[in-house]
C-alpha cells in the first residue's frame, strides 16, 4: 500500500475492549494481512503474557500469533538487561508476566532476598495498595532505581474507564523526588523496538491507537505516521487538549483499510 509497509497496532481499545473484538476489527486486520503488510501488536498491557494475549485474540478470529505481539514487559526485560544487567528487581504489577520478563531477577519482600536495585512498576490493579506502594517508596528512597512499564492514567473496560499505573506513579515520583524511567509507550525506545520487530523504517510505518498522547503523538515524535481511533479510551475533550495533532483520525479500526488505500493512492500520484 504505497510507502506504508507495516502497521503498529495498540490492542486494548483499538482491536478489543475487555478482550472482546470491536465491530469490524477482525475483518480489517485480515484485510491488512492479505495486503501483505507487516503487523505488530504493540501494547502496554501488563496483565497477560504474550502467549496468552495471542491465544485470546486468535480464538476471537484475529490472524495473530505470539510472535506478532510486543508487550511492555518484554521491552522492559530487554531494557533492564541493557541498562541494569544483573540487577535485583522488585516488581509491582497486577497479573502474571514472569514469562515475558526473561532474564530478570525478581526479589520478593519477606523471603530473605537482598534489597532490590530497581523497583519495576507494571500495570495497576488490586496489588497497588498502601502497603505495596509505601514499600516501593521506601525502596526508592534507599537508592533503588524506579522503572515503569508505562504511565497510562486509565484504560477502558466493559465497566467503563479504570485507573491505571500513571495515577499512582505520579504520586510515587513526587514523594520520592525521582522521575521514573519509562520502557513502554510513549518511550522512543519502545517504538524503535517495534520498528525493528517488523523490519521497516519509521517513514514506512503507521501507528494506530486510542491514546492520543502515548500511542499517536509519541509515534509521530518517532517519525511514524499516527492514526487516532475514536474507540476505547478516546474522549473528545482529551483530543482537544492534546499536545499535538494526529496525522489522521478515524472512527474505528474497521476504517483503517480504507485509509491505507487512500495513502497508497496519494503516494502513487
Amino acid at each position: 500500500m504505497g510507502s506504508v509497509r507495516a502497521v503498529l497496532i495498540d490492542i486494548d481499545g483499538v482491536l478489543t475492549v475487555s478482550w472482546q473484538p470491536l465491530p469490524g476489527a477482525v475483518e480489517a486486520l485480515r484485510e491488512i494481512r492479505a495486503a501483505g503488510l507487516g503487523v505488530a501488536l504493540v501494547t502496554n498491557t501488563t496483565s497477560r503474557k504474550r502467549a496468552s494475549i495471542a491465544g485470546v485474540l486468535a480464538e476471537a478470529g484475529f490472524p495473530v500469533s505470539a510472535e506478532d505481539i510486543l508487550t511492555a514487559p518484554a521491552v522492559t526485560a530487554a531494557y533492564l538487561a541493557e541498562h541494569c544487567p544483573g540487577a535485583r528487581c522488585a516488581l509491582l504489577n497486577s497479573g502474571d508476566i514472569a514469562e515475558d520478563l526473561e532474564g530478570v531477577t525478581v526479589v520478593r519482600e519477606g523471603t530473605g532476598d537482598a534489597a532490590p536495585d530497581v523497583v519495576v512498576v507494571g500495570g495497576a490493579g488490586p496489588e497497588f495498595d498502601y502497603t505495596a506502594l509505601n514499600r516501593a517508596f521506601g525502596q526508592v528512597q534507599r537508592g533503588a532505581r524506579l522503572v515503569a512499564m508505562h504511565r497510562n492514567l486509565y484504560w477502558r473496560t466493559d465497566q467503563g474507564l479504570q485507573l491505571d499505573t500513571g495515577a499512582f506513579l505520579v504520586g510515587l515520583e513526587k514523594a520520592a523526588r525521582v522521575e521514573a524511567e519509562i520502557t513502554g509507550k510513549p518511550s522512543a525506545a519502545f517504538f524503535e523496538a517495534a520498528l525493528a520487530h517488523v523490519g521497516v523504517g519509521a517513514r514506512e510505518a503507521v501507528m494506530v491507537g486510542d491514546d492520543i498522547e502515548s500511542d499517536v503523538l509519541a509515534a509521530q515524535r518517532a517519525g511514524v505516521t499516527g492514526v487516532l481511533v475514536r474507540t476505547g479510551k478516546y474522549l473528545p475533550e482529551t483530543h482537544r487538549a492534546a499536545s499535538g495533532t494526529p496525522d489522521h483520525v478515524i472512527d474505528s479500526f474497521a476504517d483503517l483499510p480504507a485509509l491505507l488505500a487512500d495513502l497508497r493512492e496519494s503516494a502513487e500520484q
